[in-house]
């Protein structure tokens, strides 16, 4: 057990796709000494980067999932979480950055700021999480630090100062200068192991100074001392860092490093960084809820000899069981002791305690706070607390977003059903923005997720880990209704077959919910003189709730309404509950075409980035998917669109888009909003959804 916590750093890397993150997770690995041979992620020897262990990820040269591993530099124990930049693994980075102490904003030296970047600086700004950047891949033609550092001013809003400056760029980058310590820094040898520092070329000791003097003016706003100290001309090494560090760990400021991490060059100095200035388990406030104090928020101490509180906060199936992912924000984890999950109220006892790298994993006895381990054998779900016990606490979760994109799976081979329920039972729980059920209607196994990427790799894990093939049928968008206008109900269920009969009515309206308000459904009970006996009230609540469930119009989940329960009757013999949650849905039933329903369609935002000279064609692209284009920017040959378009039109987006760009330009996109269907295409899904119900009823 690590019992020093100042020596501890719990760190994330997170990028927009194809900033290098894989790459320098792999540089940090080999500088660490924690492996001794670097792996591309594409390389010849097709063994892959170490963190990209799955074979997928492997093959397609992508990060899917998080991968924890650990290592130290400077006498220092650093968890380190490699997450991915796709936005269909959104998810990833959600759960990383929630147990995360500090990050590495990872940012392409040429293409800059890009639109996942800005999805991952808000994941940050969620959790509160203080970061570096790094400015990587400077060996490419077109790179620019500066600009970068510009745009993470202009487009995230941060305070960004540049700790270094490049020694050359594109082909002639060979080192950086550190304007700490006012050096020139090289990386030799055959893989930049051997750092040599010298001073500063005379072309560039100029431009040095006044980043310098730029760099002290920033972060001199932390530090009475040092602004003393520059006003004497005395400034130290220390006074800087000690600036620095009280920036990043207010939020206030984000140090940039730069390097290529492909061509070994900068890593190392960035490791420093992290030493210095992210922060340890004992400087960043963790809260939970106290179960036994009507959920009072309290502050947890990151001290080994309190009750034990940890989070679990990713789950996977491995050879030997489940492996449930665990951050300990307070007292100690200890093999063959005892936790209670805070949830379930379950006791588990604590079988096998491992510290995971990658693919493998290292048994320990004990694990204090501020670690991230892993557990084995112990049923939960993600986002669960487990205390030891004397304490009844729980921590926040995390942000799960909703799926927006549905398709049926039907096995090929009757006997491989088995087999896909195993699938399916597993990557619900390992994966929170993975859904799947059987449609009541059509008996059809459904399985929802982010995006097509997100459920092509779930459909090809399932045929490779559990020989399982399925027939897909055309994706699904995830539409929702709505209701456009207050309408009245007064409705009573009535049921009288010998013995006691049913009987309950409800009146009241129902109305949309004001512009912005995201809640599904608001019950508002406002029975006055008991006409509804107070202990119906939930079952007309859960009538209405699950009339909702399924819309009139397309039969999807209807959102957006409050419904006001004023008047209702009852009868001392024949209500009951289950009469109550009849009346419930029958008065929704009854009023929901007066309140003028409507169809809400997923509208996604989208980012493409390519070659100035496919604007028109990437513009022509959006326009034909009725898309709404929100800017366009151009910057050193390069063109970047941005539009909100809706899912619907979507499919087949990557194949289009590569024949108009001759496979040049990239695009990314994630959910924004929710928008009133155009009548075309209403008209269209009231067709369709007829037809459906036709072939059902014949």
């Amino acid at each position: 057990m690590i019992n020093d916590l100042a020596k501890i750093r719990n760190i994330g890397i997170s990028a927009h796709i194809d900033s290098g993150k894989t790459t320098l997770s792999e540089r940090i690995l080999f500088y660490t000494k924690r492996i001794h041979k670097i792996s591309e992620v594409k390389g010849k020897d097709g063994a892959g980067a170490t963190m990209d262990f799955m074979e997928l990820e492997k093959e397609r040269g992508i990060t899917i999932q998080s991968a924890a591993t650990y290592t130290s530099w400077s006498d220092h124990h650093i968890n380190l979480i490699d997450t991915p930049g796709h936005v269909d693994f959104t998810i990833e980075v959600e759960r990383s950055l929630r147990v995360l102490d500090g990050a590495v904003l990872v940012l392409c030296g040429v293409a800059g700021v890009q639109s996942q970047s800005l999805t991952v600086d808000r994941q940050m700004r969620r959790y509160k999480v203080p970061r570096l950047a790094f400015v990587n891949k400077l060996d490419r033609s077109g790179a620019n630090p500066r600009r970068v550092t510009e745009q993470l001013r202009d487009k995230l809003a941060h305070n960004a100062v540049m700790m270094q400056i490049p020694i050359g760029v594109e082909a002639d980058h060979a080192g950086v200068v550190d304007l700490v310590t006012m050096e020139a820094v090289r990386f030799e040898g055959e893989q930049g192991e051997t750092i040599v520092r010298g001073p500063i070329p005379a072309e560039l000791q100029d431009e040095a100074q006044v980043a310098r003097e730029a760099m002290l003016d920033a972060v001199s706003m932390f530090s009475d001392e040092l602004t003393e100290a520059i006003l004497e001309g005395t400034v130290r090494e220390e006074l800087i860092h000690d600036a620095v560090r009280r920036g990043t760990l207010s939020r206030e400021l984000t140090p940039v490093f730069m390097g290529s991490a492909y061509k070994n060059k900068g890593v190392q100095l960035l490791l420093d960084a992290v030493i210095r200035y992210l922060p340890n388990p004992t400087e960043v406030e963790n809260t939970a809820v106290d179960l036994s104090a009507d959920e009072a928020p309290i502050v947890l101490s990151s001290d080994p000899q309190k009750p034990a509180v940890s989070l679990a906060f990713k789950l996977e199936e491995g050879r030997y069981g489940q492996l449930t992912y665990t951050r300990v924000y307070q007292g100690t984890l200890a093999k063959g002791g005892t936790i209670v999950n805070s949830r379930t109220r379950r006791k588990h006892k604590v079988g096998r305690l491992v510290r995971m790298h990658a693919d493998s994993m290292e048994d320990i006895e004990s694990a204090g706070a501020g670690d991230i381990v892993a557990l084995f054998g112990i049923e939960c779900a993600s986002g669960d607390t487990f205390t030891d016990g004397t304490v009844e606490v729980a921590m926040s979760s995390m942000h799960v977003p909703a799926p927006v994109v549905s398709i049926a799976i039907k096995p090929k081979d009757n006997k491989a059903s088995d087999n896909m329920g195993k699938a399916l039972g597993r990557f619900v729980r390992e994966d929170p923005t993975f859904r799947a059920h059987v449609d009541p209607e059509s008996n059809e196994t459904i399985i929802s997720g982010m995006g097509e990427l997100h459920l092509d790799v779930y459909i090809e894990r399932m045929k490779r880990e559990y020989k399982v093939e399925v027939a897909t049928g055309a994706p699904q968008v995830a539409y929702r209704e709505t209701i456009s206008q207050k309408a009245e109900f007064s409705y009573t269920h009535k049921k009288q077959t010998g013995g006691s009969g049913q009987y309950g009515k409800v009146a009241g309206y129902i109305e949309p919910l004001p512009e912005g308000d995201d809640r599904v459904f608001e019950f508002v009970n406002d029975i006055r003189g008991g006409a509804i006996p107070t202990e119906y009230i939930p079952a007309v609540e859960k009538g209405f709730a699950s009339a909702l469930e399924k819309g009139r119009l397309i039969g999807f989940p209807t959102i957006g309404v409050r419904v006001v329960v004023n008047d209702g009757q009852s009868h001392a013999v024949d209500s009951s509950e289950m009469a109550f949650v009849s009346a419930a849905r029958g008065a929704f039933r009854s009023c929901y075409g007066a309140a003028k329903p409507i169809i809400l369609e997923p509208v996604m935002k989208l980012a493409v980035e390519g070659p100035a000279e496919f604007q028109g064609a990437v513009l022509k692209t959006i326009m034909q998917r009725r898309g709404t284009v929100i800017g366009t920017t151009e910057e050193a040959g390069f063109c970047r669109v941005e539009a909100e378009v809706p899912l619907a039109e979507m499919f087949g987006y990557a194949t289009d888009l590569r024949s108009q760009t001759q496979g040049k330009a990239e695009f990314t996109m994630e959910f924004a909003r929710y928008l009133p269907c155009p009548s075309e295409a209403t008209k269209e899904l009231l067709e369709k959804y007829a037809d459906r119900r036709k072939i059902e009823d014949e």
